[in-house]
């Protein structure tokens, strides 16, 4: 006897981790943790962590900093708030890993990203702007300078 879920059990893991996705999307500037989030959708902390990367490829933790580093950004562009104001707008309660996960995503640090790239989405739409400027997950960014210019 084997204990692999059934295709049922499958799709409603997927269902609920869906909706924790979801729920990262909509609430990242909030206090959101592992445990908290897999006791939202009654699974255990490790349980949810390996589904979810089963599910999307990365942790539960990167994908919420990428959505920060996202809403970050163009808060960034925007050029209206310190990189210590981004920081805490989106969520992050340390300067120092929000500094150190935006240069892994983006391949710059935030405060050369606010001085490079104000203007550089000007003109373009919104929508067209954030699939231009979308960071790359898991590390995949090559720090060779400045990649703005």
């Amino acid at each position: 006897m084997t204990s692999r879920p059934t295709t049922e059990q499958h799709l409603r893991d997927l269902a609920r981790l869906r909706r924790v996705r979801d729920r990262m999307d909509r609430e990242y500037a909030q206090p959101l943790d592992v445990e908290a989030l897999a006791r939202g959708v009654n699974m255990s902390a490790g349980h949810f962590s390996r589904q979810f990367r089963l599910a999307y490829g990365e942790s539960p933790y990167g994908y919420l900093m990428t959505r920060r580093i996202e809403r970050a950004m163009a808060l960034l562009r925007r050029g209206d708030l310190s990189v210590t104001e981004v920081c805490f707008a989106v969520g992050c309660s340390s300067l120092g890993t929000f500094s150190t996960r935006f240069t892994e995503l983006v391949g710059v640090p935030p405060s050369v990203y606010r001085r490079e790239a104000a203007g550089a989405t000007e003109g373009i739409p919104s929508c067209v702007a954030k699939q231009v400027t979308r960071p790359v997950r898991n590390r995949e960014a090559q720090v060779t300078g400045s990649q703005l210019t």
